[in-house]
């Protein structure tokens, strides 16, 4: 797990396009995330973004949702500091889920959620998010700091393909990314972009 982790912007008619079009570009993980309370439509796109996923070798997390994670097979789950807790989503999900926790600008929680038995943990927002405007400012060095917790670290807030190399310098395993992929007139040259960072920034040791 290393490299741009795109997140859907749904709901949208071109979900599936849009995400192949992600995919075909480079990202290394997606997640599912669409807030909305179509529960029947939710399972049915996260049943075809499922498929898609394994046909490209990528694992799909749900946002929030263990509930769906759980009834489509998904990779794993990502949780936010008012969704269950991670041991809830362990024994619904497997030993072998991956499940990813937001730790804000906390080092602190990052810390608890380490020891509580989170897969990889969030840091963000670091620039200035059209998705969350209101959100918590994170400072670089958090992913630097968190290293010692010896977990995946993603960075996530407002991040470009000219700001998200210097995250990466700081520590970032992945670039968790909404609308500077999704909300791209093209999606895929979008992708590109964030996963072509990956190959150009030294990995900190």
């Amino acid at each position: 797990m290393r490299g741009l982790y795109a997140i859907t912007d749904g709901p949208r008619g071109d979900l599936l396009a849009a995400a192949d079009a992600a995919l075909t570009g480079g990202a290394r993980v997606l997640q599912y995330r669409d807030k909305s309370t179509d529960h029947a439509r939710r399972h049915t796109e996260a049943v075809a973004l499922l498929a898609l996923c394994q046909a490209h070798g990528v694992p799909l997390i749900i946002n929030d949702d263990i509930a769906l994670a759980a009834a489509v097979g998904a990779a794993g789950v990502h949780l936010g500091e008012r969704d269950a807790d991670i041991a809830t989503a362990r024994t619904r999900l497997g030993p072998d889920a991956i499940i990813g926790a937001s730790c804000y600008d906390s080092l602190s929680r990052a810390r608890q959620l380490a020891a509580a038995g989170a897969d990889y943990l969030a840091f963000g927002a670091f620039h200035p998010s059209p998705t969350k405007p209101h959100a918590r400012h994170a400072s670089p060095a958090l992913l630097s700091d968190a290293a010692a917790l010896g977990l995946r670290r993603v960075a996530i807030g407002g991040i470009t393909p000219d700001n998200g190399g210097a995250l990466i310098d700081a520590g970032a395993d992945l670039l968790a990314v909404i609308s500077g992929v999704f909300g791209a007139a093209d999606v895929r040259g979008a992708a590109r972009r964030y996963a072509d960072l990956f190959e150009s920034t030294r990995r900190p040791s």
